[in-house]
């Protein structure tokens, strides 16, 4: 585990990234955490996927992989790698502070 400081708050990260405790997350983390992922500018869109990841997986426990998040957030998988080049999936989930999705590598 290694820690990490987002909007002035310390959070643990786990081996690949991803927060060991989702509730550390707040949103004033999402720019800085969108740049260590390769995304200097965070548009609606992307908060868009962001919140709906944070939702799934309050709602379910997990967060979608690629395929259910396209097909149930809207934005098509086409856009998502536009807007999260490093994988849609895996990128979006550790902006939204939530665990890897299952089904990802």
């Amino acid at each position: 585990m290694t820690t990490r400081t987002y909007a002035g708050r310390e959070v643990e990260l786990n081996a690949e990234g991803f927060f060991t405790d989702p509730r550390q997350w707040n949103e004033d983390m999402v720019d800085e955490i969108a740049g260590d992922q390769g995304i200097h500018e965070v548009t609606d869109r992307h908060r868009e996927v962001v919140k709906f990841m944070r939702h799934e997986y309050e709602e379910k426990g997990d967060a979608p992989n690629v395929r259910a998040l396209a097909k149930s957030s809207g934005v098509s998988i086409k856009e998502l790698y536009q807007l999260f080049p490093g994988g849609p999936a895996k990128s979006a989930a550790k902006i939204a502070g939530v665990p890897k999705p299952s089904g990802c590598i």
